[in-house]
């Protein structure tokens, strides 16, 4: 009898046991795809009339496409932090390159989406550049395998860009095939996990580096382009003329070229080349992913997630690469797609990536997050209509905001400056409305949301601190 008692409770064990590994394996897989410094010009943003993104087209016709969406911060690190731990930059006080997630007091006791995703049944793989400076010392527990973080090779010379430019920027047809590229590999590393069988739901992060300069990428993704007849993105001499001083600074602290001596150099037209072959090129590892899972076990219960850190400028408003506040550095491409994700109308309104984390979360049917502050997309997931509660705050280094609605964006700047777009008559943020007296109800409407206190930058030593 005590035998028999003792087999009971086995086969009871063993029954509850295939009924938890039974919900785990109805989870839904998620594969979350992030690009390094990718802006709109992708073709289903219609950023740029003549990208090349046919493998990102594909995905967005299969979902949802948030084309109003944004960073919280301009810039790798802390958009990337604020992604991760799903809090706003206002409360942990990340503004520039650097800290690392783990050094900032504020999430000590935040989970990476990756880890919290971990503690509620996922097995976690990720690689290439997802967070800014990987998964390491405690978050190294977060990842239960590394895909890859290499880096691409580097010419021994310069390629193109002048002496005197960081050797950053950079840029050519290099190296000769895709296979020497550091995101190529990644993307096969990818799909050769994707044939695996696993046991648990997986949540898989795959971090491409392309389009971040350096611009080097093999020859046949210059080809794809006629560098004579690539359009050149507008700016008007005269757009620059109603903005507040506290633009003009705003990316002295950085590596980036200033406007004058782009165009000074005459490389405007042949940097411009280079962004646009990145980008086919990070659509074609894109594509390789895509394809893989869409071959898998797992093509019809797996959640994409496709987004960029932030924007890019490439000339708009005389500024080149990120930082600032207005649409080219905050936009950027979000694409939800998988079961439950019906294709459909694209969203317009107002989002952010601070969004990403509990919109996950709700999807999976995990314990809420109550640490996180952003706001789930399930509601626009469903109906592309529904209406957002709040627009997307934006910061860049402490002090500067940015507010963005479905319509409108209104920046207010550290000493006290404005400035604001009515994105309905003007896209391309050229007429600055600040100092117009009509518009003095509108800005105090959308000066709401701006922070009532925000977290000083976390560096002692800060990016504005230092020489150029």
């Amino acid at each position: 009898m005590k035998h028999f008692f003792i087999s009971l409770r086995f086969v009871i064990i063993l029954f509850i046991s295939g009924m938890i590994s039974g919900e785990e394996s109805k989870k839904p897989n998620i594969l979350f795809i992030a690009i390094d410094d990718l802006n709109d010009w992708v073709g289903f943003l219609d950023g740029h009339p003549q990208a090349l993104t046919p493998n990102m087209d594909r995905l967005a016709k299969r979902g949802r496409n948030f084309t109003n969406a944004h960073c919280v911060v301009p810039v790798c690190t802390c958009s990337r932090v604020s992604v991760m731990s799903g809090i706003s930059p206002v409360t942990h006080g990340s503004y520039e390159i650097g800290p690392r997630y783990e050094e900032l007091p504020a999430l000590k006791s935040a989970p990476t989406i990756q880890r919290f995703f971990k503690d509620n049944g996922y097995y976690t793989l990720s690689g290439g550049k997802v967070l800014h400076h990987g998964f390491g010392g405690r978050l190294s527990k977060d990842i239960d395998r590394d895909l890859g973080r290499k880096r691409s090779p580097k010419p021994k010379k310069p390629m193109s860009r002048p002496l005197k430019w960081s050797s950053a920027w950079d840029w050519g047809a290099y190296p000769e095939n895709d296979a020497q590229m550091a995101d190529i590999q990644l993307a096969e590393n990818a799909a050769k996990a994707l044939k695996e069988d696993f046991q648990k739901p997986f949540f898989m992060s795959v971090g491409f580096f392309r389009p971040h300069v350096p611009l080097l990428v093999p020859p046949r993704w210059f080809e794809l382009y006629d560098a004579n007849k690539i359009t050149l993105p507008k700016n008007p001499k005269a757009d620059i003329a109603d903005l507040p001083k506290n633009f003009l600074t705003i990316n002295d602290y950085a590596v980036a070229p200033t406007h004058a001596q782009v165009v000074e150099s005459g490389n405007q037209r042949s940097l411009t080349h280079a962004y646009l072959a990145s980008v086919s090129f990070v659509d074609h590892c894109v594509g390789m992913v895509l394809d893989a899972l869409e071959n898998s076990s797992y093509a019809d219960n797996t959640i994409i997630v496709l987004w960029s850190d932030h924007g890019f400028h490439l000339g708009e408003k005389q500024h080149w690469a990120k930082r600032t506040l207005w649409e080219e550095s905050t936009r950027v491409p979000l694409l939800f797609a998988g079961p439950g994700i019906q294709p459909d109308k694209p969203c317009l309104e107002s989002v952010s990536l601070l969004d990403l984390y509990p919109t996950l979360v709700e999807l999976c049917e995990l314990p809420e997050n109550v640490q996180l502050q952003g706001v789930s997309l399930t509601p626009q997931l469903k109906d592309p209509s529904a209406i957002r509660a709040r627009p997307v705050l934006s910061s860049s280094y402490s002090g500067n905001h940015s507010v963005r609605t479905r319509s409108w964006r209104l920046i207010s700047y550290e000493d006290g400056a404005k400035e604001l777009y009515d994105h309905r008559s003007d896209p391309d943020e050229f007429n600055n409305l600040a100092d117009n007296v009509a518009y003095r109800d509108k800005i105090k409407d959308l000066e709401k949301w701006l922070p009532k206190e925000a977290a000083p930058e976390h560096k002692t030593k800060s990016e504005r601190s230092r020489k150029r």
